[in-house]
């Protein structure tokens, strides 16, 4: 039987990742077979906190470089981050996994507000935590958002996941020859701007001495295997 080899773990999923075959919106079936994984991994006793983007939504970069107040446009990508999270929040109560939801802006009909102690409490008593609406604040992402906090509640480690293996020299999607990295350090990612996460992000990661762990969610059983830590997608971590 396959073991765990962390305690508590930060999951970061893309809003993307919900949209399957979809370009706009949440499907369905692919909502429910990443809380099904979930579900397996809470069972072998790790502790589960999500973070989750909006961009299936709403992308609050892209309208303000239309137009659009940053600050509105950013708020505006807080909230598509909730309805993520209360989607996922919804199939994972239907398959029998405690959940809470815990919002950085108060929303007190939809979620619980985030309070650290709160959080830790349900951790501790076996829930999954979704933190939504980012950090609260304009202009920061919700990778920022993830990093902090996996930091605030002491994560082993960050699982970031993405809709590509890892972590590339170039983008895959657009260059057949891109190299992809077993591991790599936190500046190298910053010196060679890699687009793993954005820098505020990547730079909390290595001040506070965090690994995140790059991989790809489409592929079934992909989250068990990197808690059980079998070598696959991209370990970010300190100087190699």
């Amino acid at each position: 039987m396959d073991k765990p080899i962390y305690k508590r773990v930060l999951l970061k999923l893309s809003g993307e990742a919900f949209l399957g075959r979809n370009s706009f919106g949440i499907d369905i079936n692919v909502v429910k077979l990443i809380a099904s994984e979930i579900k397996e991994i809470l069972n072998l006793g790790v502790q589960i906190a999500i973070v989750i983007g909006g961009g299936n939504i709403f992308r609050g970069i892209q309208m303000s470089a239309e137009g659009m107040d940053r600050a509105s446009a950013d708020y505006m990508g807080m909230l598509a981050t909730v309805m993520n999270s209360l989607a996922l929040s919804n199939f994972l109560h239907s398959i029998g996994v405690a959940t809470r939801v815990q919002t950085a802006i108060e929303m007190k009909e939809v979620a619980e507000s985030f309070i650290l102690g709160r959080a830790l409490r349900h951790l501790e008593k076996g829930r999954v935590v979704i933190f939504a609406a980012g950090t609260g604040n304009p202009y920061f992402t919700t990778d920022t958002a993830a990093s902090l906090r996996a930091m605030e509640i002491k994560a082993d480690v960050m699982l970031k996941a993405t809709r590509v293996d890892g972590v590339y020299d170039k983008d895959p999607v657009i260059y057949s020859e891109a190299k992809m990295f077993d591991k790599i350090s936190y500046t190298d990612v910053l010196t060679s701007n890699l687009k793993v996460m954005d820098s505020t992000a990547i730079s909390m990661c290595r001040d506070n001495n965090l690994p995140v762990i790059v991989f790809n969610i489409e592929t079934e059983g992909n989250i068990k295997r990197v808690v059980c830590g079998k070598s696959i997608g991209t370990v970010v971590g300190v100087e190699t």
